[in-house]
């Protein structure tokens, strides 16, 4: 385990390390003319040894004689390199590297096939190539171009050129990795298998997923292709357009417009460049640039040459962003370069020539932004800086491949002098093909301190640095490292920007969007609508009661139960506890309403008491007066079991108390309408019902009926008892807090006794109210229980079209009101006589035949 722990730390140690090192600010100066001609030129090196010291002056001559301008950066790379392995003690002792150019040096691909094929036509000393016996084994060192190294790879091949090896530098191309076609030929630049990765992560960090692509229409390309194309689906990462410009100059021609309109039209601000930059791509690149077509170009390092032949405007960001294999600097190359010739390699050249490395920081004292740079800087500017040559990737390549053969051929020197040759029967060939062993499975470490590896299978991943690349007016660009990418680490740790560097450099960590469709905000979620690219989208609303507090969510996430959605639909807010409070002003004024009523209801109560003796109150049955008196006294009290916080007891309570209460008033006023049916029908003495009357027998009716309820009370709460309910769909935002009934079934049995109850007694007070009497309260009961059945049946409906809250509010409204009504029709009257007309209550009023 700490073997491991060990090993992982390691491996973060360069990344670590980089966060402490400031990136580096590469400036350059423009040539003063362009050419219109073609684009970028190769050139073809010839290295061989020599048995005799090689000084610099060697180096400045050739240079002087055979180099042109516009190429001098790889010239100078590959003297710069040979002269640090002259001068290496420990490497080929008693040789020296020499190089030379064939036919006129660095040309372009035209002029170069042009230079060759004379060459064969006239059956002139090929390059490179002697017939003598003598003949040693000699490198050609080509590129960038992998058109050049294939058409030099393909002449060394049908010419059958024993002793000749070819290098190169620029890109690597898998063509050129056919032993078979080029068996002589070694790639020094890494494979760019990881780079469509790295591209993507950066698409990723600035959350591009709109992006169009232009590349090459070759093997090349279309390898590329597939490695983006599989790394942007698993992101989702989508191409607005593809442009895959031919090689032939003649087809791209005819389509030059439709790639110049499908760029202009698409709206992406992101465009990838992959391919060669002699080629039609290269002229096509050029081409939009010229017509004014502003975007962030995503690139590697090789198309610096092409790009800042063009300057761009700097009121918005669209600069370059380049991808180079990450390499260490040399800091002896410009010493080297200025002491060949002093005059001609002058900081003004050499600022023109390639890239300067300025180990410097953007110091707020120059410019606040790069939009904010002095638009007429100047080399004079530049020369008070202290700055080194950089090392583009080519003349990386080219670095490397001198100490390559230089290794290689110090490996097999060693092994000739501990083994004695041996000839095979190749002749003079014998030692080159040795040395295509040693060439292969050579392994060092550069005087950079970077590992070079000729395996290529067993070659490291490839790390790479970013840059931002601006140009500005009157000559002036800057490259900026703003950041770096390396596939040693986890994904979504591989990638590290200096968002500083960023910022210092526009003014803003912010990269201009390039996405399909603009972003679904928080309370929104992405609808794909068929035939649209995965990175195409709309915008639709969260259904009720779901949110999203993200951007560009696939789905909104539903509110708990005890939760609802804000007006935005961004974020579940926690619903409120709802009851009938004694608080509410509806739940106070029930309250009041209740406690008024019963108060009203003791009131009569003991004016009837007071009065027990008039004739108005023993003429109705004093007992069965006083006790629906004092039913009525807690039936007006049972609403307040409904007002509150209720919990399982006060659930099954009020409706317990409710049913048994309302039993006992309603039972009692069957029982006053049968006795006052019986006082009137039955006067004959002697008669059993008579006797039956006088008995007191119709007060068990009071006894048996609420026996019933009870009965029906305890089986509901047996079966299925009220419970707690919280009610979250009712009301938006609140939770209502209601007593459930739990079984309708029983509710509406004891219900529908009352009913029952009722209906018996207004038939029984209906069939009493033509009889004479002046005290005959038939007429009373018949229209109190006429209130109350037509209270109780409007209350099915009305209850049952109410939720929540309301539910319990007519419920409560309907125990008062029905309670009101008996005691108004039945006690209100007598309270009149009792209280305001007492002249009326006596026995001479009770003989008259008045009526109410």
């Amino acid at each position: 385990m700490f073997t491991l722990i060990f090993f992982i730390f390691l491996l973060n140690i360069p990344l670590l390390a980089s966060r402490f090192t400031h990136p580096r600010c590469f400036w350059r100066m423009k040539q003063n003319k362009d050419k219109d001609g073609d684009l970028v030129a190769g050139c073809v090196f010839i290295l061989s040894t020599v048995q005799w010291p090689v000084e610099k002056d060697y180096f400045n001559q050739i240079l002087n004689i055979q180099t042109p301008t516009e190429n001098n950066q790889f010239s100078l790379a590959l003297a710069f390199s040979m002269d640090e392995v002259n001068r290496n003690p420990d490497l080929l002792p008693n040789s020296s590297l020499v190089f030379d150019f064939p036919g006129g040096g660095c040309k372009t691909v035209p002029k170069l096939y042009n230079s060759l094929h004379f060459s064969i036509e006239n059956h002139d000393a090929h390059p490179n190539y002697n017939c003598d016996e003598e003949s040693e084994c000699i490198l050609i060192l080509s590129g960038p171009n992998w058109a050049i190294s294939e058409m030099v790879g393909t002449f060394l091949n049908f010419f059958m050129f024993q002793t000749v090896f070819q290098f190169t530098y620029g890109p690597f191309n898998p063509i050129l990795s056919d032993r078979e076609q080029f068996p002589s030929l070694y790639q020094m630049a890494p494979q760019d298998i990881y780079l469509a990765l790295a591209m993507v992560s950066l698409m990723l960090h600035f959350n591009w997923n709109w992006i169009g692509l232009a590349i090459s229409d070759n093997d090349q390309g279309t390898q590329f292709l597939s490695y983006l194309r599989r790394e942007m689906e698993k992101n989702t990462v989508c191409f607005a357009f593809v442009n895959m410009i031919p090689v032939k100059m003649h087809s791209y021609l005819s389509r030059a417009e439709v790639y110049f309109n499908q760029i202009m039209t698409s709206s992406t601000k992101v465009v990838v460049i992959y391919g060669d930059t002699d080629s039609t791509l290269a002229v096509s690149f050029r081409r939009w640039q010229s017509l004014g077509i502003q975007r962030i170009w995503v690139t590697t390092s090789q198309w610096d040459v092409t790009i800042w032949k063009s300057d761009f405007t700097l009121n918005s960001f669209h600069g370059i962003l380049a991808f180079a294999h990450h390499h260490a600097e040399t800091s002896s190359f410009k010493t080297f370069v200025q002491t060949l010739n002093p005059l001609k390699y002058s900081d003004e050249y050499l600022a023109k020539l390639e890239w300067m490395n300025l180990k410097c920081e953007l110091s707020d004292s120059k410019c606040k932004t790069l939009k904010n740079c002095i638009s007429n800087a100047s080399l004079q500017w530049l020369e008070v800086q202290t700055f080194d040559m950089a090392f583009s990737d080519d003349s990386y390549d080219i670095y490397n491949a001198v100490y390559t053969m230089a290794h290689a051929l110090h490996e097999m020197l060693l092994q000739q002098v501990y083994n004695q040759p041996v000839d095979n029967g190749r002749g003079p060939y014998a030692q080159c093909f040795k040395l295509h062993f040693f060439l292969r499975k050579t392994q060092f470490t550069n005087p950079v301190g970077e590992r070079v590896n000729m395996n290529q299978k067993e070659n490291l991943q490839e790390e790479y640095d970013i840059f931002q690349i601006w140009n500005f007016p009157y000559g002036l660009g800057l490259k900026v490292k703003i950041g770096e990418f390396s596939p040693h680490f986890p994904r979504g740790q591989q990638l590290h920007l200096y968002e500083d560097m960023i910022e210092h450099a526009t003014g803003s960590r912010q990269m201009p969007p390039s996405v399909c469709s603009a972003d679904c905000g928080p309370g929104f979620r992405k609808f794909w609508q068929e035939g649209m690219a995965a990175c195409c989208f709309d915008c639709s609303s969260c259904p009720p009661n779901e949110v999203s507090n993200e951007t560009n969510v696939d789905k909104c996430v539903r509110c708990r139960e005890d939760q609802y959605t804000n007006r935005e639909q961004k974020q579940c807010i926690p619903k409120a506890m709802v009851f009938l409070n004694y608080k509410d002003t509806l739940g106070m004024a029930l309250s009041l309403m209740a406690l008024c009523l019963s108060a009203f209801t003791a009131v009569i109560l003991v004016v009837f008491v007071k009065h027990r003796d008039t004739p108005i109150v023993k003429a109705n049955n004093r007992n069965l007066t006083y006790i629906l008196l004092i039913s009525l006294i807690f039936s007006f009290l049972c609403p307040l079991l409904f007002i509150g916080h209720p919990n399982s007891a006060i659930c099954i309570l009020q409706q317990v108390t409710f049913g048994v209460v309302f039993t006992v008033a309603v039972s009692t006023v069957l029982a006053k309408t049968v006795t006052v049916l019986l006082a009137f029908k039955v006067t004959a003495p002697g008669k059993r019902v008579r006797s039956f009357l006088l008995s007191g027998a119709p007060n068990y009716i009071i006894v048996i009926c609420t026996l019933i309820q009870i009965i029906l009370c305890v089986i509901w709460l047996r079966l299925s008892p009220p419970f707690i309910d919280n009610d979250a769909h009712s009301e938006h935002g609140q939770i209502i807090v209601v007593c459930n009934k739990g079984s309708e079934t029983a509710f509406y049995c004891v219900l529908g006794y009352h009913g029952s109850l009722a209906l018996a007694s207004f038939i029984v007070a209906f069939l009493s109210r033509n009889l004479p009497d002046t005290f005959n309260e038939a007429k009373l009961l018949t229209f109190s229980m006429l209130l109350f059945c037509s209270v109780w049946v409007t209350f099915i409906p009305v209850y049952h079209s109410t939720k929540g809250k309301v539910m319990v509010i007519v419920e409560v409204l309907s125990i008062l009101i029905s309670s009101a009504g008996l005691l108004g029709c039945i006690f209100v009257p007598k309270c009149y006589i009792i209280l305001l007309r007492p002249e009326r209550n006596s026995l001479q009023k009770l003989r008259e035949k008045t009526s109410f």
